[in-house]
């Protein structure tokens, strides 16, 4: 008969109530299996919304991200592959942070990996500059309910004394 922490450690146990159902079966040798089969299902699916954080008047969609988690990182993958036609990009504080401490991936290297374009702390003077398709604004009008908004002009200034 196995202890426990021989079982434990032939399993890889996560939490200590599977270790101490484990040893109770074993102390009354009971044959058992632990995490040996699989079962697919499918999550129903839960329809989400998403807000962008800046749409620059060419169309371009901006996201500022200081931390880049896995949950932003699966939305926006999610996002690319139903919307192709929107351009989002991205803003870091820090492009050369990485998605996490065990990887070696980089925010940089993963927006490279998925064809987003970034940049690091501010909108490249490019992006605000670049004409976009006019398949790619037109898409971002009718799925974000969105208008370029109209150039503002700078106020007259008000003459003093007849100077300017």
């Amino acid at each position: 008969m196995a202890s426990s922490k021989s079982v434990g450690l032939k399993y890889g146990f996560r939490s200590g109530l599977e270790k101490s159902v484990a040893g109770d079966l074993s102390a009354q040798s009971i044959p058992f299996t632990f995490e040996e089969h699989k079962l697919s299902y499918e999550q129903p699916a839960k329809v989400r919304s998403y807000t962008p954080d800046f749409i620059l008047p060419n169309g371009i969609i901006v996201e500022t991200k200081g931390r880049f988690v896995t949950a932003d990182r699966q939305k926006h993958l999610m996002i690319a592959s139903q919307y192709p036609l929107l351009d989002i990009r991205f803003v870091f504080s820090n492009p050369r942070n990485r998605i996490s401490k065990q990887s070696k991936t980089t925010y940089a290297k993963w927006c490279e990996k998925n064809q987003f374009e970034y940049a690091a702390k501010t909108i490249p003077t490019a992006w605000l500059q670049e004409e976009l398709h006019p398949d790619v604004v037109n898409a971002t009008m009718d799925l974000l309910d969105w208008n370029p908004p109209t150039p503002k002009t700078k106020p007259k200034r008000k003459k003093r004394n007849g100077k300017d």
